[in-house]
């Protein structure tokens, strides 16, 4: 999802994913997702909510309120962590860690639970290039996996690197929903396109 600030984007993933109640219209999902949403998935957000723990118990906790024995936990903590890269910092204070880390730590307990649906606002907002780049690897190994991943971004080079389609929000309205090489082509809104040029929208 892109668009200017204040276009909307943060408000639409929250919608969706059941944070906030819309004040009209309602959110309708398809599949097994209709029967508790929530359930069916996950959010991380551009500042990862932490828990006062180790980096491994933020994950055993995540699984643990999903209702997932404790013996499968533990594989699956074990699993999360060497996906994410963070085997070794299993047992250091989650707080502690870097600003990246505890990205690709937040990341890593939304994997762990099998998310359907997996919703990221900004996930790289304020990370250098290195680090960067190791969230984006952790954001393809979901992909990979076959989750739906919704992701806002100011980044364009990270949207055409990641984004399979793009959404273009202002002012509150979709303006624009197109595969990505499309939309990065040619977009069809004329705000879209001063988007892409980089001039201001009001």
């Amino acid at each position: 999802m892109l668009g200017p600030n204040g276009a909307g984007k943060s408000l639409f993933l929250r919608l969706c994913h059941g944070l906030l109640a819309p004040s009209s219209g309602r959110i309708k999902w398809l599949g097994p997702a209709a029967v508790r949403a929530q359930a069916y998935q996950a959010m991380v957000f551009q500042r990862p909510v932490l828990l006062r723990r180790s980096v491994a118990a933020n994950i055993d906790y995540a699984l643990g309120i999903q209702g997932i024995d404790r013996a499968v936990r533990e594989s699956r903590v074990t699993q999360a962590l060497m996906m994410a890269g963070l085997k070794r910092l299993a047992g250091r204070y989650a707080r502690t860690l870097s600003g990246g880390e505890q990205q690709r730590l937040a990341l890593a307990r939304a994997w762990a639970v099998d998310p359907e649906v997996l919703f990221l606002d900004e996930p790289t907002a304020n990370l250098d290039p290195a680090t960067t780049r190791a969230v984006e690897d952790v954001i393809r190994i979901f992909h990979n996996t076959g989750t739906k991943i919704i992701m806002t971004t100011h980044d364009l080079g990270q949207a055409r690197r990641l984004a399979d389609e793009v959404l273009f929000l202002h002012r509150g309205r979709l303006l624009a929903h197109a595969p990505a090489p499309d939309f990065f082509a040619d977009p069809i809104h004329p705000d879209a396109k001063a988007f892409l040029k980089g001039d201001l929208l009001w």
